[in-house]
């Protein structure tokens, strides 16, 4: 097998090819010898394996796509809402070549020519199998499999595998005993039979899955030959206890990023929940023989509880800030609550210095309802109805990102300049509504971008200086589109008592608009959702402690006084949205949300905080939804009322009723994939602003957010109906620094990235996985013909966009 190590540098060498090898024929198996799902079934009757690289060095994936007899890929429908999850899935899979995966190769009665490696998210034993054409010489085979080896190598050491020696190289080679189960088309699906009633590769049912193997079998599930199986850290030492808040027995389980499961580690521990003084807590669980986990009570451990399961899922970090994913599951459901009420405290107190016992019954309930929702649902034993179908838009481009009209595939790397000399870099974005241009600020310019009637971006001028009309340049800290997209409502940092508007026509900043004398703004937003689009000139603001409308015809400070609210209790708000007839939801850093029908009276309703800051909040057009951003997770709350005497008002026209507040759906990342974001990026968590798609008489259907290289998107439909699959992801190799949907479509996402700016189909982001998480990246730098809106320099005005 190894005599053929003189191809590693044919195959290695050239990095502009994006495939590495290929053989062009053969059908694709995934066969169960141990399962009673029945034992192999046919996936692509005719299909070409590839091996090719990502945007990421080091990170090689191997791809099996299915070909199409002619005439048949019309008949081909869009399986998903989502688009790209569920398309891709059904002509091609993808698969991480790591060296879980075990990849091996047979030649099968001296005939047939076989590459298998294992299903990391099926059972055990499960594992596919591509079977070679006949025409498929065996040299070709071989080449094939080096290339495999030498890519594990790659991932595994971070370096080039020209040098390997063959010993090297061996430790990749999997071996074993048995002969690779022979596969036959024993269940045999048309092309459009592959949405079988179970998947492979949904995290929540994997959880499940092992909580229950763990439980009948009472031992750890074993890891394969050679699989670098998760082992936990050293457990931190324990503060002085002052106060025990809750004690329970529990099983312990740890995520094992190799295999993408839960591993039982302990029968029995004592998970004790503790103050140690000063507002801060600690989570200790302890085994008869070890200490496992010593962990202070913070919000980034993404604390989520499940009764059906009986199970409490967190992170920790270890002290080099590496991340790992625990579950612990308790004996009954009582012994469960009483763990989950007292972390809630001790995480309530953390975070808000306040003692639990002064919070009033029903808002405690509240906070616990909150994080209870990870439903782990077998999709083996329940299968999910099908969804609606429904037609994507035609897209014009197939590359992870759509190109810009004046990207040439012919320009050298070099002539793309993608950084100032400054330092700066992207840091917001401003979508228009009246007209299709999208405004990314960068330092003290702003940069401007057409969008196309095919879904791209053009780039179209760089307004160069952003200035006070005294000509002291500044770097925007929030940025409004205003009166028809012509002007720009901009602050500055330095002088939060003042607004400023740029006419974007010139090009600069014409106006400076005071205010008030005592009163800073905090944050400003439209007057109605839609007013932008409008001539109106009137807007709304925030101080940590006000609320106010500002009207810039106003002669003088432009706060209209009686519209002025001020508290007397500091409220500290932080964000505001408005719907299109101009109700008003308004957000704290304590975490609470008010919601009026209008300005200068008391809130209609108040949503109790969970206890994280809001940094970002949007409203459904029709203010159904309301969206809140905190920095590990999203709320989601219908303000629609479903019973008593304001049945059918909405939360910001009447009251909710003392014992019926809306129960909000806390919008999180599962622990596991925080655990394997983490993993990867070495980063915390921090979710950008979340928005809706939004458009004139159109329907929210989507959210777009992002925390560092990866965007997310939820389905709102997904999520009402309880579904546990309702985010997809897309991942760049830079962190993505703002991001929205572009007007009047859920279709496309507008992404800034530190140097560049991309308009990027929703249908190309994936169902997350270990795969999806770990790679491809879509890369940062341009490469010839396939990236988005770099531009070469004639079409640069004054900064690199």
């Amino acid at each position: 097998m190894f005599m053929l190590r003189n191809v590693s540098k044919f195959i290695f060498g050239d990095t502009s090819k994006e495939s590495i090898i290929e053989i062009p024929q053969g059908q694709l198996y995934l066969v169960r010898p141990l399962s009673p799902k029945g034992y192999s079934e046919l996936i692509f009757k005719d299909a070409a394996a590839t091996i090719r690289r990502t945007g990421q060095d080091f990170q090689y994936q191997l791809v099996i796509q299915r070909a199409y007899e002619e005439g048949e890929e019309e008949l081909a429908d869009d399986e998903d809402e989502q688009g790209a999850a569920d398309s891709l899935d059904k002509d091609e899979k993808v698969f991480l070549l790591d060296q879980t995966l075990h990849f091996r190769s047979e030649v099968r009665d001296g005939v047939s020519k076989i590459l298998a490696w294992d299903d990391l998210s099926g059972d055990e034993g499960d594992l596919y199998e591509f079977i070679c054409d006949a025409s498929v010489p065996s040299e070709k085979v071989a080449t094939f499999e080096l290339a495999a080896l030498q890519c594990q190598y790659e991932r595994k050491f971070r370096c080039s595998a020209q040098k390997a020696s063959e010993q090297d190289l061996q430790e990749f080679a999997y071996t074993e005993e048995k002969p690779i189960p022979s596969a036959s088309p024993i269940t045999s699906p048309t092309s459009h039979s592959r949405d079988r009633s179970f998947t492979t590769e949904e995290t929540a049912a994997e959880m499940a899955k092992d909580v229950k193997y763990a439980q009948s079998k009472g031992q750890v599930k074993p890891a394969s030959v050679n699989e670098e199986v998760t082992t936990a850290p050293a457990s931190a030492a324990q503060p002085e206890v002052k106060e025990v808040l809750t004690q329970e027995k529990a099983e312990l389980h740890l995520f094992d990023f190799s295999t993408g499961t839960f591993v039982l580690q302990d029968t029995e521990v004592t998970a004790v929940v503790s103050e140690i003084g000063n507002w801060q807590y600690w989570l200790q669980i302890t085994g008869k023989e070890k200490e496992w986990l010593g962990q202070a009570v913070v919000g980034d451990i993404n604390p989520v509880f499940n009764f059906e399961y009986l199970s409490f899922i967190f992170n920790h970090y270890a002290e080099d800030g590496a991340a790992f994913s625990w579950l612990l599951r308790f004996k009954d459901q009582p012994a469960e609550e009483r763990f989950q009420e007292g972390l809630m405290q001790a995480l309530w107190e953390q975070l808000n210095e306040v003692k639990w016992t002064k919070v009033k019954e029903n808002e405690r309930d509240y906070v616990l309802d909150a994080f209870q929702d990870l439903t782990m649902e077998d999709a083996e034993d329940k299968p999910e109805e099908e969804e609606e179908e429904e037609e994507e838009d035609e897209e014009t481009d197939q590359d992870d990102g759509q190109r810009s009209e004046h990207y040439d595939s012919d320009e050298e790397e070099e002539d793309v300049v993608t950084r100032d000399e400054d330092g700066n870099v992207n840091s917001q974005l401003a979508v228009g509504y009246k007209h299709d241009r999208s405004f990314v600020v960068r330092g003290s310019k702003i940069g401007v971008f057409k969008h196309t009637d095919n879904n791209n971006l053009e780039f179209s001028t760089t307004i160069s200086k952003v200035a006070t009309p005294g000509g002291k340049l500044f770097s925007p800290k929030k940025v409004m589109l205003h009166a028809e997209d012509s002007n720009m409502i901009l602050q500055n940092n330095e002088d939060p008592n003042s607004l400023y508007r740029m006419d974007l026509e010139y090009g600069k900043v014409v106006d400076e608009w005071k205010i008030h004398e005592d009163i800073p703004v905090e944050t400003f937003a439209h007057e109605n959702k839609f007013s932008q689009m409008t001539s109106a000139q009137p807007f709304v603001g925030a101080s940590k402690n006000a609320l106010f409308r500002i009207d810039p015809r106003l002669a003088g400070t432009k706060l209209v006084d009686s519209d002025l609210k001020q508290y007397a209790s500091k409220n500290d708000f932080s964000a505001m949205a408005t719907t299109e007839k101009g109700y008003l939801a308004v957000a704290s850093n304590k975490g609470d949300i008010r919601m009026f029908d209008r300005l200068g009276i008391n809130a209609k309703t108040h949503i109790p905080a969970l206890g994280e800051p809001i940094i970002g909040l949007d409203v459904s057009a029709d203010g159904r939804w309301v969206l809140a951003t905190c920095r590990t997770y999203l709320l989601l709350i219908d303000s629609l009322q479903k019973e008593g005497k304001n049945e059918g008002k909405l939360g910001f026209e009447k009251a909710f009723a003392k014992d019926s507040k809306p129960q909000p759906r806390r919008l999180g990342l599962q622990p596991a994939h925080v655990a394997q974001f983490q993993h990867e990026t070495k980063q915390p968590l921090s979710f950008t602003t979340a928005r809706f798609n939004t458009g004139v008489d159109k329907e929210e259907t989507s959210i777009i957010t992002a925390t560092g290289p990866f965007i997310i998107t939820w389905s709102l439909k997904k999520i009402i109906a309880g579904r546990k699959d309702p985010y997809t992801i897309k991942r760049y190799a830079e962190d993505v620094m703002a991001d929205n949907f572009r007007f009047d479509s859920d279709k496309n996402v507008i992404v800034a990235l530190p140097n560049e700016v991309n308009m990027v189909a929703k249908r190309t982001f994936q169902k997350v996985s270990r795969e999806s998480i770990a790679g491809p990246v879509t890369p940062s730098r341009a490469r010839k013909g396939r990236f988005s809106s770099h531009l070469g320099r004639n079409d640069i005005v004054n900064s690199p966009y």
